[in-house]
């Protein structure tokens, strides 16, 4: 069988290998090479999507022995949680290099960082062999290391230096509970399909590797109180970086939930849901009320951030606790469906907001106004994009929100609560377009230009799969729930 998803998973990392050979070309030679290997890759990626999942286990699987002494293997393939959040990494990374196209700083250095952040990613989302898994979950430490410390702006080193301390020593718990499997199962293997079939742990062990993963999650989506580092990553990211981190890398740790807490140990994931169903609308609460009280508008979106994470938070739990499986599924599309919604919500806010840094060179809410007079084009795409974040009907969060909200009230019906965090989202969106885009234009915004052809590139695709994915999210949720309608734990 023809490895379409090993070529796709290296692809980017032969694209950075190609660039690394070609040290004196010149910047528009490198952005081209970039663009032209994520181009191959999200080709790669709609391949994989066309042929599709089968409705029980991983499908196009694809397995090469590594270490077997220990029966490491490199094991690679898909199912409907996992495909389309590849289809979205292979998309967001493709728009982030077309919208880098202006980075003239080390800029081989810079794609190659890029495309070597691609392929962890793509990893971390296809890999079936656990110790696979930990390799690339942490090679994608090292590369947005690079691009925050390189590329950022004024307080680039502090905040890449606390974001690397924070994931790295984060993810350490996740390698204990990873051996505490392979030392419990019955044939020594990192084989994840094993583990998910017949659950390696129960009783105490199963709850102290369920600790473990959920303190690794914890940090990496992140949630209340492990947050800490994402405001500094986010406003001291270069703004391709930061679309990375929101659209793809936050969902490391939400599908590592679903694939390692909730598939792996499900008896102590049910014992614990309701903990988890608390953090979560914490998280949920706490991240859209702090938001409210930013100035900065790239912190503000960060802090939506904790928001929705934290919504698929409680349906994860939601889906733990359900007895009646058509709520876990239900719970479960919605989570699903909310990751690849907020990779494309977010990533456009994102984009917006370091459009609106380039032309200004601040942030401030406070400074701005009257702007869509003068710049509309970028005016219009921002009031979409947030229309789209605080759940508006047909735009892309609101199936996903909406089926989370109908779990969790058919579970437990005390944490509805959290949809209190849409009506403070709504508030503190409405404040920002009021403050940034409504009202007098100030003399010194005057000149703006509007949005050109780079970024209208980028946010013209993005912007039609968030009303695609709202006003019709079946193409999506269909592929999600041949998988979802068949687990049981």
């Amino acid at each position: 069988m023809f490895p379409l998803v090993s070529l796709s998973l290296f692809m980017p990392l032969l694209g950075a290998a190609v660039i690394l050979a070609m040290p004196r070309a010149r910047a528009p030679m490198v952005h081209a090479l970039g663009i032209g290997t994520a181009t191959l890759t999200l080709a790669g990626t709609l391949w994989m999507w066309v042929r599709g999942v089968q409705a029980d286990g991983f499908s196009q699987v694809e397995q090469i022995d590594w270490m077997p002494a220990i029966g490491a293997s490199y094991r690679v393939g898909v199912d409907g949680i996992s495909l389309p959040l590849v289809l979205l990494t292979a998309a967001l990374f493709l728009l982030t290099l077309i919208y880098s196209v202006r980075v003239r700083e080390r800029p081989h250095a810079y794609v190659v960082l890029m495309l070597l952040l691609e392929t962890a990613s793509l990893g971390v989302f296809l890999a079936l062999d656990a110790l696979l898994f930990y390799v690339f979950f942490e090679v994608s430490l090292v590369s947005m290391y690079f691009l925050i410390a390189g590329w950022g702006h004024e307080d680039r080193q502090r905040a890449a230096l606390m974001f690397f301390l924070y994931t790295l020593l984060g993810s350490l718990p996740l390698l204990l509970a990873i051996l505490a499997f392979y030392l419990g199962a019955e044939v020594s293997t990192f084989d994840m399909r094993a583990w998910i079939a017949q659950p390696p742990l129960s009783g105490s062990a199963a709850m102290w590797a369920l600790a473990a993963m959920l303190f690794t999650f914890a940090v990496k989506t992140p949630v209340f109180p492990f947050h800490t580092w994402l405001p500094a990553a986010h406003v001291q990211a270069p703004a391709a970086g930061s679309v990375v981190l929101a659209g793809v890398m936050l969902k490391f740790g939400t599908y590592g939930l679903i694939r390692f807490a909730l598939q792996m140990t499900p008896e102590a994931m049910r014992a614990a849901a309701w903990v988890v169903m608390v953090v979560g609308v914490l998280s949920a609460l706490y991240g859209a009320f702090v938001a409210l009280a930013q100035t900065d508008l790239k912190r503000l979106v960060a802090y939506t951030s904790v928001n929705h994470m934290g919504y698929i938070i409680v349906g994860v739990a939601a889906a733990a606790l359900a007895a009646d499986p058509a709520l876990r599924t239900l719970a479960l599309d919605g989570s699903v469906l909310q990751m690849v919604s907020h990779g494309l919500v977010t990533g456009a806010l994102f984009f917006l907001v370091g459009s609106l840094q380039e032309r200004a060179n601040t942030r401030e809410m406070e400074r701005f106004g009257g702007l869509l007079q003068q710049v509309p084009r970028l005016g219009w795409f921002f009031i979409l994009a947030a229309f789209a974040s605080l759940g508006l009907p047909g735009l892309a969060h609101f199936p996903a929100e909406f089926q989370i909200f109908l779990a969790t009230l058919g579970v437990a019906p005390a944490a509805a609560v959290v949809v209190l965090g849409i009506v403070v989202t709504a508030g503190l969106y409405l404040r920002a377009i009021g403050k940034v885009f409504l009202g007098p234009l100030p003399a010194q915004w005057e000149r703006m230009p509007d949005l050109g052809t780079r970024e209208l590139l980028v946010l013209t695709p993005l912007t039609l799969l968030i009303v695609a994915l709202g006003v019709a999210p079946a193409w999506v949720l269909q592929v999600i729930h041949r998988t979802t309608s068949t687990l049981s734990f």
